[in-house]
């Protein structure tokens, strides 16, 4: 286990070196191509010297990807070829740096440098094949020119979500741009393979990762689940990440026995998902324009103001770059007293974003807060405010995001806030709302993601550590 531990770390060291003998290669073919000029004469000394130092790095990237090849899971054939291809670069650059120190050597040059030109390509290209698909050349010009959801690096919105295939028009999309890169027919990471149902059926190494009926029992969700700072979550913390819908999106379908055949409407639908999956039939999330920044321009805040608000402890920054839209949190100050309020009014053609969250606020101060009517954004978590507040913020017509969670109001007093159309998240975790009030909520804010928390995450056996009382002496 140890030796195989050493062989992936040396193998890993293939990424940072491959780029090297092609870049120094390649300086040299362009050195011989100059040097055939006259003003470039001078350059001929160094020729030989890049050769062999291009020659000694092609060596140990030949090494280092060996060790690759074998500690992960890529197409035997392809890497065969690549491998075999980068020892030509080898003997071929080190041939040439033969002749370039002996010139009456018995070969070609001219032969020898564009045989070493030509293998660079090759091998390059199945160097590309084997990290990003054999057909990451062709992939941009079939986003383009194909109508075919699968051949788009990007989730399209779909016309009518009640009659897509789910798997084919659902799922399938978000594992191709979050998880193909890794579990390819070139490249299969734990000897997992999800480009294909049946594939993605059978699991990897460690077993199946899908468990038909049983989302929570599966593989797949429980490695999504877990912190992304966990060496076993997946995607690995540096890839693109699943949203909160993809997830729920793939939870869904594994619970309904991950059938690849069935059309949305078979198959059964919660209340929560329902709301995810109208929302695929619109625009998705990777594509969706940011609304909580207003388009109009803004002239610029009084910086006295600002500063003024800083001398107070509030945290007061743009929202975004090249924007006179501002931010205001209260995250350094738990106490809001009126002064503060009375500055935050003169910011107010500014003031989108305001976060209240462990503060004094109540009812009496909720009255100013919501002559903020540009706010997009409103965090009132653990705060003193109540259904009697709450009433007060039907006046932020174009609040879109508003937190209440561990606060006293209920369901009726959330009812207040009706009006508001464009309200696109609300928070209700730790509130008076009960799950009866569910339905008559979701009848007032259709359009609205309604997340009233109490997630539970499965416990894995890697989440806990036996402690042993030391053995006494």
């Amino acid at each position: 286990m140890k030796l195989l531990s050493v062989i992936e770390f040396f193998g890993h060291f293939h990424p940072l070196l491959v780029h090297l003998p092609i870049g120094i290669l390649f300086v040299a073919l362009l050195l011989q191509w100059m040097n055939r000029n006259n003003q470039y004469v001078a350059l001929a000394p160094a020729i030989p010297v890049i050769l062999l130092i291009g020659c000694c790095m092609a060596f140990a990237s030949c090494v280092t990807g060996y060790l690759l090849s074998i500690s992960d899971d890529y197409d035997k054939s392809l890497v065969s070829w690549h491998m075999w291809m980068a020892i030509a670069v080898t003997l071929v650059s080190l041939v040439l740096y033969a002749k370039e120190k002996n010139p009456a050597f018995a070969i070609n040059k001219k032969i020898l440098s564009a045989g070493l030109f030509v293998l660079l390509m090759i091998t390059g290209h199945l160097g590309g094949s084997l990290t990003h698909g054999s057909d990451y050349l062709s992939r941009p010009l079939q986003q383009i020119f194909s109508n075919d959801t699968l051949a788009n690096a990007t989730i399209k919105p779909i016309a009518n979500v009640q009659e897509a295939i789910a798997y084919t028009d659902v799922i399938a999309p978000i594992l191709q741009t979050k998880c193909y890169s890794c579990h390819n027919a070139n490249k299969q990471k734990g000897g997992l393979r999800m480009d294909e149902i049946s594939l993605l059926m059978k699991g990897g190494k460690d077993g199946k990762v899908i468990t038909p009926g049983n989302a929570d029992a599966s593989e797949l969700i429980k490695r999504l689940l877990l912190p992304t700072d966990n060496d076993h979550h997946m995607p690995p913390k540096e890839k693109p990440q699943l949203s909160e819908s993809q997830v729920a999106l793939l939870h869904w379908w594994i619970g309904n026995n991950a059938d690849a055949q069935k059309k949305v409407k078979d198959l059964a639908q919660t209340d929560k998902i329902k709301p995810v999956l109208l929302a695929l039939q619109t625009i998705t999330e990777t594509q969706k324009p940011r609304t909580d920044i207003p388009a109009a321009a803004v002239t610029k805040s009084d910086e006295k103001i600002i500063d003024s608000l800083k001398a107070r402890n509030i945290v007061v920054l743009p929202v975004a770059q090249n924007t006179n839209y501002l931010m205001a949190n209260f995250v350094t100050d738990s106490i809001v007293d009126k002064a503060d309020l009375q500055l935050l009014q003169q910011l107010k053609p500014q003031l989108i974003w305001l976060k209240l969250q462990n503060t004094n606020i109540g009812d009496d101060a909720i009255m100013q807060v919501a002559q903020l009517t540009n706010l997009t954004k409103l965090d009132l978590s653990n705060t003193f405010v109540t259904d009697k507040g709450l009433a007060q913020l039907a006046a932020i017509s174009g609040l879109q995001y508003l937190n209440l969670v561990g606060t006293k109001i209920t369901a009726t007093g959330v009812a207040q806030l009706k009006t508001l159309k464009n309200l696109q998240w609300l928070y209700l975790y730790k509130t008076g709302y009960t799950s009866k009030d569910w339905s008559t909520l979701k009848t007032l804010f259709p359009k609205t993601t309604i997340d009233t928390g109490g997630y539970q995450v499965p416990l894995l056996k890697e989440d806990t550590t036996l402690v042993k009382e030391p053995v006494k002496k």
